[in-house]
């Protein structure tokens, strides 16, 4: 019975062995290829829309803690993951931000680009693009020259795609950033200057009691 039953298949196996072992022409391998190239540059695309900090393989990226409060003006040259709290104002111009589905951010931020999972209070201002995830929650502006809206994403606030807006913005915000260095050394030189102004004052009052002493004792 079973040496039967193999022989009543065998015909089905060879020909399903003879479709295998078949040579495949140059024109359809050439087609395989470019379709094998096509849907790896789709996956990557795909990935970098799920994780917009995959720039390059082993970025790195620092990391704001669930258990972290901060608040500030933090600038950096890295990507940033927030699980945690911060106030204040984030600057990663070349780099890019994201929020975290336990992130709470309360903050004007500037970046390359920037993705929204939990909840963002503040103006949004990326020179790439800005993801915004179904279970984000935004109460702000957003300028970026590329934003994506999740269906079931939450947004309070106007969205502006203006390229030279943008770039003002940036421009205004560099122009801040170098003046501030340059206002310290004034303000020293000035803290400087006080004690230098206050001892002339303290020896005129002196003369003027040593001066005040002689004429009471030349009455006297």
């Amino acid at each position: 019975m079973l040496g039967f039953g193999k022989h009543a298949n065998a015909p089905e196996e060879s020909a399903y062995t003879d479709k295998v072992n078949s040579e495949v022409s140059p024109q359809e391998a050439e087609r395989l290829e470019d379709k094998a190239v096509k849907e790896t540059n789709m996956s990557t695309a795909n990935q970098y829309d799920s994780n917009p900090n995959m720039d390059k393989p082993g970025a790195r990226q620092a990391l704001i803690g669930p258990s972290i409060q901060l608040s500030g003006d933090l600038q950096g040259e890295e990507d940033l993951l927030v699980e945690g709290e911060f106030k204040g104002t984030i600057t990663l111009k070349n780099c890019a931000l994201t929020v975290g589905s336990q992130g709470k951010l309360k903050a004007n931020v500037y970046a390359k680009t920037i993705c929204v999972e939990g909840y963002m209070e503040g103006d949004m201002f990326a020179s790439e693009r800005v993801i915004i995830r179904r279970s984000a929650q935004v109460l702000g502006n957003i300028t970026s020259p590329r934003v994506s809206l999740e269906d079931g994403a939450k947004l309070k606030g106007s969205v502006e795609m203006d390229p030279e807006a943008l770039q003002g913005v940036f421009k205004a915000k560099g122009a801040a950033q170098e003046a501030k260095p340059a206002a310290q050394p004034a303000d020293a030189k000035a803290a400087e200057s006080k004690p230098a102004e206050s001892k002339p004052t303290e020896s005129k009052a002196a003369e003027a009691t040593n001066g005040s002493g002689k004429a009471l004792s030349g009455a006297a």
